[in-house]
């Protein structure tokens, strides 16, 4: 085989990279995976994993002055701060457009791993109601596969994972292969018992991990060291870098290539297939194409939307495989920042051990067994309970040693509980490409035109009240409400772009994530999303990956791609 030529070309290595990746490689495909980013080897270069926060510069906080230069849009969420700021883009040389009143937020990791370096790791099935939502409801095109069809991928990815929850807690958390539960803490045992008696339609439980509580595949469990979105030397957290790139490697079959920013898909107008991508090398500029006899996109559900916008033929002038002129369009994030904390006295335990790495959630009950009057679809609330520690003090009335010595002990048990709420897939809500404006490789970069609609704002009022009457009706006390104002894009579940669907007049995929219009090219990150569901998309999109795959390899095989 040529250098440059291969079975499988993977572009991304984040989670759907990944198991793209592991997938062809252990199916007998020479599969090449481009990342666009930087190498990272863990441990080495997980630079501050363990440490401590009086030897950051900024204790932690971060040189906001850089920030706001180099990372103004990544800075943004919570995740970014001194220690992780590595993991995150430099925006100036990544810039995109949004309409002027419709602000948008796209957070990004280009590195060899992508976001599953810093994923909060949160890894839910959706249920049937998901999936049937499109065609019940009848807002937007029907999902082309059911629960029943992806189930036993789920079951499949589960497997491999590793992934820790509590079982058969209620049919909005269809259970799977699940490994131990984490321990809830006192404030989230005592809201959980004043959930069951007040509300015993709702649930509280742990939430699902994809970080290991027993050893599982060679991979140790987690111990609680509390820094994970700095990288887990330890591997006991799934990324790209704990599972799926060791397994490919294992096979032979991988080659890998970083820093590579793929700049389009080289199509054949003769044959209607893809051949391969032509990459810039993001440090010498050199152009080099690859060719192989399938391509997957798995740079994340943007970067795949513009990747085809990019790679216009003159068949398909306005994106690769956009016959159906729905390219772009239908895209979505989960709605988010509204809920209330409150305060809970009489917990003997002052002082507990170790960070766990999770929250806890309590699923979907609007919409479930009858109609909501002000909304349809639905939210899911999750949150944790802590015990305020000495930073507390930068919020409490005092001065010098009797404020000192009030923060030496640990201040009181608070919960907090915020909604995550579907937002609805709309033909408004769209990505084009702005030819005016290019990277800092010369690529033009994408213009989003995105808002939330009247049912997401509806949703919101109801994830403050719901979380508000939990709180109280449990005992907890200095009940505060809040509605913090947050950008679409910026809860990092992108999703839709280039939809799945039984319609290639309506949709770009077919119900195997293979595009209509080029059947040797596949999407399966979360540009492949018909509907967002409330659930976390992760664990669905690797599920959809590991079954496209299969699809792919069989189909190739029998000479129909």
């Amino acid at each position: 085989m040529k250098d440059n030529h291969f079975d499988a070309i993977v572009v991304g290595s984040g989670i759907t990279g990944g198991w793209a990746a592991k997938e062809l490689t252990e199916k007998g495909l020479k599969t090449l995976m481009l990342e666009r980013g930087r190498n990272v080897e863990p441990g080495k270069d997980y630079v501050t994993e363990h440490k401590r926060e009086p030897d950051f510069h900024f204790r932690g906080k971060g040189d906001r002055k850089r920030f706001q230069h180099d990372q103004p849009i990544q800075s943004i969420t919570g995740q970014h701060n001194e220690s992780t700021h590595h993991f995150f883009i430099n925006d100036r040389d990544n810039p995109y457009t949004n309409d002027k009143d419709k602000p948008f937020v796209w957070i990004r990791g280009h590195q060899l791993g992508g976001r599953s370096l810093m994923w909060t790791r949160q890894t839910y099935r959706w249920t049937e109601r998901d999936f049937n939502a499109n065609a019940e409801d009848g807002l937007a095109e029907p999902w082309p596969i059911n629960y029943k069809e992806i189930e036993p991928w789920y079951d499949y990815v589960e497997k491999f994972v590793g992934i820790s929850g509590e079982a058969n807690v209620s049919d909005e958390l269809p259970h799977g292969q699940l490994l131990p539960p984490m321990e809830l803490n006192a404030a989230e045992k005592k809201l959980r018992a004043g959930i069951n008696q007040h509300f015993p339609e709702r649930k509280l439980t742990v939430a699902r991990q994809a970080v290991l509580t027993a050893p599982h595949n060679g991979r140790p469990p987690c111990h609680y060291c509390g820094t994970c979105a700095r990288g887990c030397s330890a591997g006991s957290y799934f990324s790209t870098q704990s599972s799926t790139l060791p397994a490919a490697k294992r096979t032979g079959n991988l080659t890998l290539a970083t820093n590579s920013i793929v700049h389009s898909i080289i199509f054949d107008e003769s044959t209607d297939k893809a051949t391969g991508v032509r990459v810039i090398d993001s440090e010498t500029r050199e152009v080099t194409e690859y060719f192989s006899k399938i391509v997957f996109l798995c740079a994340s559900a943007f970067e795949s939307v513009r990747l085809l916008f990019n790679s216009k033929t003159p068949r398909f002038s306005d994106g690769l495989g956009n016959s159906s002129g729905v390219l772009g369009h239908y895209i979505m994030d989960h709605n988010f920042g509204a809920g209330a904390r409150g305060h809970v006295e009489g917990i003997d335990s002052r002082y507990f051990n170790g960070h766990r790495p999770c929250g806890i959630v309590i699923p979907r009950f609007r919409n479930v067994k009858s109609k909501h009057p002000d909304f349809v679809r639905g939210y899911q609330l999750g949150g944790q309970g802590r015990q305020l520690g000495w930073s507390r003090g930068s919020q409490q009335v005092g001065i010098g040693s009797e404020l000192k010595q009030q923060l030496r002990d640990p201040g009181v048990w608070q919960m907090r509980l915020s909604g995550a709420g579907e937002c609805l897939p709309r033909y408004e809500n769209h990505v084009r490409i702005n030819p005016d404006v290019t990277d800092a490789w010369g690529i033009p970069v994408l213009h989003f035109s995105a808002d939330w609609s009247s049912n997401e704002t509806a949703m919101r009022k109801d994830m403050i009240s719901s979380a508000e009457e939990m709180l109280d009706a449990a005992g907890f006390t200095d009940i505060e409400t809040y509605d913090t104002p947050v950008a679409p894009g910026q809860y990092i579940h992108e999703m839709g772009g280039a939809r799945m669907g039984s319609d290639p007049k309506k949709s770009v995929l077919n119900a195997y994530n293979q595009c209509h219009d080029v059947p040797n090219l596949f999407i399966t990150d979360g540009a492949s999303m018909a509907s967002s569901s409330n659930q976390n998309p992760s664990l669905t999109y690797m599920a959809l990956t590991a079954r496209a795959v299969n699809y792919a390899v069989n189909e190739l095989r029998r000479g129909n791609i």
